[in-house]
């Protein structure tokens, strides 16, 4: 049971991330306007390029197992400046402050999620797995 549970953690936060891949490059001039509102404005281009390829190869590397550790230190690279930078609760006021602070906890929740993985790797149910046990004859 606790294999097939590290199996759809990992697939849940996973597609979070090929979410924020997806949407980044759907909404490429979106997503850059955005990081212009938060002040990000060197060489908009080649960060929002290494963001999206980051979270692509963290993910995928998260989601079928092979070097699952590495994928989940990867997406925390990106995930903890993004959280203090976007979720910054401590300069809003009343609802909005409040808003941030659940939302900030939750990209928290996420941290611990992939510091697990970052800890104990990808499971029994992995692309590693299954290469580390197949045999060629």
């Amino acid at each position: 049971m606790k294999d097939v549970v590290d199996l759809l953690a990992r697939i849940f936060i996973a597609f979070i991330f090929l979410f924020e891949a997806y949407d980044s490059i759907v909404a490429f001039k979106a997503t850059k306007a955005t990081m212009t509102n938060y002040g990000i404005t060197w060489n908009q281009d080649l960060l929002l390029s290494g963001v999206i390829f980051t979270l692509v190869l963290g993910s995928t590397y998260v989601l079928i197992g092979y070097r699952s550790s590495f994928g989940a230190f990867l997406l925390l690279l990106y995930w903890l400046p993004v959280t203090f930078i976007v979720h910054s609760w401590w300069n809003d006021s009343g609802a909005i402050q409040r808003e941030q602070a659940i939302l900030f906890m939750k990209n928290f929740a996420i941290v611990g999620g992939l510091l697990m993985i970052v800890a104990y790797g990808s499971g029994r149910y992995s692309i590693r797995r299954l290469f580390a046990t197949t045999r060629v004859p």
